[in-house]
């Protein structure tokens, strides 16, 4: 089932990720202990499924 980028966001923060930066619409996250940052689209949306694999496999979640 997709995600809402809220989502993403908040599983990505109880993953050790931290705020960077945001330019626009696009939040980036960045994890110290891993040295992975993500960038994640925000809008109202649900993200597409393909995006969402990319940004956990990105991440190291997947």
């Amino acid at each position: 089932m997709p995600m809402k980028p809220k989502e993403i966001v908040k599983l990505l923060k109880s993953n050790g990720f931290k705020e960077k930066s945001q330019r626009g619409s696009h939040l980036k996250l960045y994890n110290s202990n891993t040295n992975v940052t993500v960038f994640v689209p925000i809008h109202a949306k649900e993200l597409k499924k393909g995006l969402e694999q990319a940004i956990l496999r990105e991440a190291g979640l997947k």
